[in-house]
């Protein structure tokens, strides 16, 4: 009874952590009123490093009494022109100005504006723009939204006007320029919205003329602004490809000396272009629309460094790093890719020839040095993505050649990680490399996620501000380095101990992953988290031996969907200001508006698919598991008999990294970051098991305590079992009834009855009888 109950109960315990990990959520708080009036002060362009007390005096004395945070100017285009941006920040979600462009970067656009009766003024395109946006482009964006939610607003310039026009094109108020006096201009109306210029130029001289006169048009707002107002200035769009972090900075009651920050950023110091809307609208005490923006409202938070220069130097180095991480990561992936392409095939020799031959006959074995330097290499494989990870603890975008120095500190980090896992302790033990290698990998993103995740925001190996997609926890590749390091961990630890026990050990495991991923206080990736618990109850069902079978499929299955509406049920049942992505989904369905969730998705697979290196590394994985190592041959299904529980970690990645990737719009990028650490270790293993296939051992009595009979003790292999009723001779297997645990991984002895690995012993050489030698490295269950 208690045999078949415990699938049941071992998928509870995986639910139960699951629904506990992504069901707690930041208690944000709601936004209060703080402010009569709102003024949104705009210049395109503007950058931190434009900043300075003597070029720009009234902005560097706001930001000095104010809070600052980087702003994120992501629209619907890329790079957000001038006129973009204008239009995401008055729309409060993803927006664009239709037009074609001719390249990447931004033509001039020009904005007819009407002024028919003096008072204000209209757009004359604004029908064609808010059909291109509703029909087009997949967001749903209204533009024209923040105006709709205010009684009045006035428009200052040309941008402004963009940002100000209700979706019918009618401006309320309007002045091309600041009149000599904007006072009463400003505090006609609860909502302004001021075009303070653009700051386009490459020169630094020029850049620095143009931030000046932005600077002039500031002090003139400053000077005027009605009492009690909120003034939010920020850099709304790019001028040029590639795409910048820019100036964000609010002063006003309650924004005082603080850190911008924003739910939808959940990083302290970052918002996006899309959140000035709401943030406007909470600071009024104004309901949100009824289509929520995409956007959440900003607030400040403590933790600002009191020197305003030390303040300003964070968000201008990680705009750096952004930029520098845009131009080193494209190439770091495909090189990665290439390198590990022509160490597969590498290999492919390797495997033919790595099984030895008990009769005269047969290939000459492969020396041990080519053996062991290709090892070393595949282990420098797969530590490749987490030194990378790592690599970026130093700042290395702050040298004249960036990619150099990401490439020397990612190399020696290789090297260094590499050599600790060849002199770590049981090395020489056919899964020593493996686990030592999951562990590193394991250790290197799980503290970077317990710590804030730092290394990944705007790291090579995790996400740009600059994108927009995710500003805190675990990236596209950390989540697949963390799903395939955690479970092979699981793997390796649950190998060690009796076969009943296996499946504590990989829920254990598995679990505490589950929650490092799902938790938004840690990994805060919710689809990861639910496809990571599929991949945990396949690896419990299976590691004690046998197949994926129906029944365990189903378990499996079950599983993912419980935590999925265990989720789904709390994150709906929230206020509409904190539901997650899955709460927002379901109401969007609700609402007739989850088709636009579902063709993002795709659209975003698809083009993940077709660009990313990542996928060429998943794809070659894939072939070499299949054409090479699942071959009778190659090694692997020899491995998964030996160890079912490595055989239920892979299987288990497989899983997790094929649904995180899709269901979260990243197609095979996953899976990619999964196989860059999975494929070379499992190459490894394989590779140390066919060079062990043919040795004897000395069969025991068979009784009960009798573990081992007058085998020698574990030698420089490390691989040859402490018992066992039967031993493989010359290649032909043995019978399934002795432990492979303890054959190689020193766990007690027992017996592994599983289905028997096809291939497992195909590659029979004559039978010869057994002598006294050096004890069997492997035994195969079955």
């Amino acid at each position: 009874m208690l045999r078949r109950l415990t699938p049941v109960l071992l998928t509870l315990v995986v639910v139960a952590l699951g629904i506990t990990a992504l069901a707690a959520r930041p208690d944000n708080g709601a936004p209060e009123r703080s402010a009569d009036f709102v003024v949104l002060a705009g210049a395109a362009g503007l950058r931190w490093e434009d900043v300075d007390p003597q070029t720009t005096p009234t902005l560097w004395r706001m930001a000095e009494q104010g809070s600052i945070g980087s702003l994120s100017v992501r629209s619907a285009h890329r790079p957000t022109c001038p006129v973009d941006g204008w239009l995401t920040l008055g729309a409060g979600n993803f927006a664009a100005w239709n037009g074609s462009r001719a390249g990447e970067g931004c033509p001039a656009t020009g904005v007819t504006v009407e002024q028919p009766d003096g008072i204000g003024a209209n757009l004359p395109d604004q029908e064609g723009v808010v059909a291109y946006n509703q029909d087009r482009l997949s967001w749903g964006t209204t533009p024209g939204a923040l105006s709709e939610s205010v009684r009045c607003s006035v428009a200052v310039g040309p941008g402004a006007a963009v940002a100000a026009a209700r979706p019918f094109g009618r401006v309320d108020r309007y002045a091309p320029v600041l009149p000599a006096d904007p006072a009463k201009l400003l505090g006609s109306c609860v909502l302004s919205i001021v075009d303070l210029g653009t700051v386009d130029g490459v020169d630094p001289t020029s850049r620095a003329a143009q931030a000046r006169q932005v600077d002039a048009q500031l002090a003139r707002v400053l000077a005027a602004r009605p009492p009690r107002s909120l003034v939010l200035l920020a850099g709304v769009s790019d001028t040029d490809s590639p795409s910048r972090l820019h100036v964000a900075v609010a002063d006003g009651p309650g924004w005082e000396r603080g850190w911008l920050t924003s739910p939808s950023t959940a990083r302290e110091g970052y918002l996006q272009l899309v959140d000035l809307a709401p943030t406007a609208l909470a600071a009024l005490g104004r309901p949100m629309p009824e289509r929520l923006f995409t956007g959440r409202p900003a607030v400040s938070v403590d933790g600002r460094p009191g020197d305003l220069r030390a303040a300003i130097d964070a968000p201008a180095d990680a705009d750096r790093e952004a930029a520098a991480q845009r131009r080193v990561a494209g190439w770091f992936f495909t090189l990665l890719a290439a390198a590990q392409v022509a160490l597969a095939v590498a290999v492919l020799p390797l495997l033919r020839r790595a099984r030895r031959h008990a009769g005269p006959h047969g290939p000459e074995p492969v020396s041990r040095r080519v053996v062991a330097v290709v090892e070393l290499l595949l282990i420098a494989a797969a530590l490749a993505v987490p030194a990378a990870l790592l690599a970026d603890a130093v700042p290395w975008w702050r040298g004249q050649h960036a990619g150099f120095w990401f490439a020397a500190v990612t190399a020696l980090l290789t090297v260094g990680g590499t050599a600790a896992v060849r002199f770590t302790p049981g090395h020489e033990r056919t899964l020593g490399p493996l686990g030592a290698v999951a562990a590193l990998a394991t250790l290197v993103v799980g503290v970077d996620v317990l710590t804030g995740s730092r290394l990944q925001l705007n790291g090579v190996i995790g996400y740009s501000a600059l994108e927009g997609g995710r500003y805190a926890g675990l990236g596209t590749v950390g989540l697949g380095v963390f799903i395939a390091g955690s479970l092979l961990c699981g793997g390796w630890l649950a190998q060690r101990v009796r076969r009943a026990w296996r499946p504590m050990v990989m829920v254990a495991v598995g679990g505490a992953a589950v929650v490092i991923v799902g938790s938004p206080y840690l990994g805060a990736d919710s689809i990861g988290a639910i496809a990571l618990t599929a991949g945990v109850s396949v690896a419990a069902a299976i590691c004690t031996g046998g197949w994926l079978t129906v029944s365990r499929l189903a378990w499996a299955t079950m599983a993912g969907l419980a935590v999925t509406i265990g989720f789904a049920v709390v994150d709906a049942g929230r206020p509409e200001a904190e539901r997650g992505s899955l709460g927002r989904f379901l109401a969007a369905l609700g609402n007739g508006t989850g088709g636009l969730t579902v063709h993002r998705s795709s659209t975003a697979n698809f083009e993940t698919l077709v660009n990313s290196p990542l996928t060429v590394l998943a794809l070659a994985g894939a072939a070499l598991v299949w054409f090479a190592l699942l071959q009778p041959w190659g090694g692997l299904m020899r491995l998964f008999g030996i160890y079912p529980a490595i055989r239920a970690a892979m299987a288990g990645t497989g899983v997790a990294a094929g649904l995180g990737g899709v269901l979260g719009g990243t197609a095979l990028d996953v899976a990619g970051a999964a196989g860059a650490l999975v494929v070379p270790m499992a190459a490894l293993a394989a590779l140390r098991v066919l060079d062990h296939s043919t040795d004897r051992t000395q069969p025991g009595s068979g009784r009960p305590g009798d573990e081992g009979g007058s085998a020698p003790p574990d030698g420089p292999t490390g691989d040859r079992p402490s018992g066992g009723r039967a031993a493989e001779v010359s290649g032909v297997a043995a019978r399934p009834d002795s432990d492979p645990a303890a054959a190689g991984e020193g766990a007690p002895a027992e017996r592994d009855r599983g289905t028997p690995a096809p291939g497992a012993a195909t590659d029979r050489a004559p039978r010869v009888p057994a002598q006294p030698g050096p004890a069997s490295t492997e035994v195969p269950a079955g």
